[in-house]
């Protein structure tokens, strides 16, 4: 059970959290590799997956890594610098800050990425299990975004199957929070309308996990 955390370390480490959590590596990555603006093409999206709807994969590949890293670096920060349990507070703070980052008013990522980070850096067996369940989906159905979602639906089930209760409860409030950001995704799933990996890319309601 997690210890209570005196108010300065909690504020501590939401601010840690969303620093981390709010630096547009995509938008980033995007203006290094030539491409422009990435909130202008494709769904408008700052993930990796919008930013490989530019055709620079390096990019979306470094993306990827670094929304990941920003995660997994808000928790092993806060864990070492900070009081147990100041890594709960990073973490949720972190996913806010890629969702709703203050410097591009409040229209981020949807969060993958940044989530899987996180629980590898919480506890690494679970980011495994999560890898290992995106890339299962990915290989039977070939859609990204359902991947995505099966994965992060299932790191609570996968946290608290390993007995760490206080990171399967933060995992449950991440992933609703998560899979409301895929609202338009799961709707395209229900009607069937949700593209496959390597398939054709669509415009500005595009899917990304």
């Amino acid at each position: 059970m997690m210890v209570p955390l005196p108010f300065t370390a909690a504020l501590s480490a939401l601010a840690l959290g969303y620093l981390l959590g709010s630096i547009p590596f995509g938008l980033l990555f995007a203006y290094l590799s030539g491409a422009g603006d990435v909130r202008k093409i494709g769904s408008g999206n700052i993930g990796a997956t919008n930013v490989l709807r530019t055709g620079k994969k390096w990019a979306a590949a470094a993306t990827l890594l670094c929304d990941a890293a920003k995660g997994a670096a808000a928790v092993l920060i806060a864990r070492h610098f900070l009081m147990p349990g100041a890594e709960i507070f990073a973490a949720l703070a972190a996913v806010l800050g890629h969702l709703f980052p203050l410097w591009l008013g409040f229209k981020g990522g949807k969060g993958v990425a940044t989530f899987l980070g996180i629980a590898i850096a919480l506890f690494w067996p679970v980011g495994l299990l999560m890898a290992a369940t995106w890339l299962g989906v990915a290989l039977v159905w070939r859609v990204s975004s359902l991947s995505a979602l099966i994965a992060i639906a299932l790191s609570p089930v996968y946290f608290f199957a390993f007995g760490q209760r206080d990171y399967g409860t933060l995992a449950v409030l991440l992933a609703a929070l998560i899979v409301f950001m895929h609202r338009e995704n799961i709707r395209r799933l229900l009607a069937g309308k949700e593209p496959r990996i390597g398939g054709k890319n669509i415009g500005a309601g595009g899917a990304d996990a």
